[in-house]
């Protein structure tokens, strides 16, 4: 068994298409089917169902993944680590970023990353914090920019970038787009727009009703602040973001609400072992953040 055979498995069964997964790999279909072919053959078992119109890993071949994918980690680390001796630092390194980061310059840290350390391939992933955390824990993630309302949960390591009050963004013709400071209890009965309810960027406003005894009606919700300002740009809804995500446009007006949520953003990485991308990675965060 080979290792790439091992990859073009975690391909098909990422892509669920010969096609894509071949293309992903870099070699004809033909090629491709045959390794796979070659593989099952060795192991006597079928990864994968294939119809006329799907393919689909078979209850082996969902066992064969997660093995597979665990090797071809402990390769690529041990290639890593070994380069790491000589001084250069190579491998994956797969980084988490909330929708609304405003703590870091992102680009400008992957730019500067990556003219550090050229050999590094960087796969970057939108998400929600709480998938991020459990990504880090379960080694599916290197690192990741979180917004929370409190502390990020002991399973992972992290550091404190930054925090900072929401405001009030509200549309045209408003009746408060006058008011310099607003508080809670003068936006509790208004219509808004949030992030889904559970998530880390919905609770830090949730727990901040709660803590005033206030309650709201959230109308809209939507995965992306994008959207939540179009909504609030179309005079449906208010919404409490982070000041920097809003764009200086004669359509929105932010307003500063003292007593309104904070959110914190760290950085978080997993301390058991790191890879030297990602330890290089953290170390270049951390001492941009100050």
């Amino acid at each position: 068994m080979e290792l790439q055979q091992m990859r073009y498995v975690i391909a098909l069964a990422e892509e669920r298409s010969f096609t894509r997964a071949a293309a992903r790999c870099f070699v004809v279909q033909s090629a491709l089917s045959h390794q796979i072919k070659a593989l099952e053959d060795e192991l006597g078992a079928m990864l994968f169902a294939r119809t006329s119109r799907r393919v689909e890993l078979t209850t082996a071949g969902e066992a064969f993944v997660i093995e597979a994918r665990a090797t071809l980690a402990a390769a690529d680390r041990a290639v890593a680590s070994a380069a790491a001796t000589t001084g250069e630092i190579r491998g994956e390194l797969n980084i988490g970023v909330i929708p609304t980061v405003t703590a870091i310059d992102l680009p400008a840290a992957l730019r500067e990353f990556h003219t550090s350390h050229p050999a590094v391939r960087i796969r970057l992933r939108m998400g929600s914090s709480d998938a991020f955390v459990t990504d880090i824990a379960t080694g599916r993630l290197d690192a990741a920019v979180l917004g929370l309302a409190g502390p990020v949960p002991p399973k992972v390591a992290s550091r404190e970038l930054a925090r900072e009050r929401l405001v009030a963004v509200i549309g045209p013709g408003h009746r408060h787009q006058m008011r310099r400071r607003l508080r809670l209890r003068d936006i509790a009965g208004e219509t808004f727009v949030d992030f889904p309810e559970g998530t880390p960027g919905r609770a830090q406003s949730d727990l901040a009703f709660a803590a005033a005894d206030e309650r709201r009606e959230v109308a809209f919700e939507a995965t992306s602040a994008e959207m939540i300002l179009s909504i609030v740009a179309e005079g449906l809804a208010i919404a409490l973001l982070p000041p920097a995500v809003v764009p200086n446009v004669p359509a929105l007006r932010t307003v500063s609400v003292p007593d309104g949520p904070t959110r914190i953003e760290y950085l978080a990485w997993s301390d058991f072992n790191p890879s030297p991308a990602a330890s290089a990675f953290v170390k270049l965060l951390s001492d941009d953040a100050g």
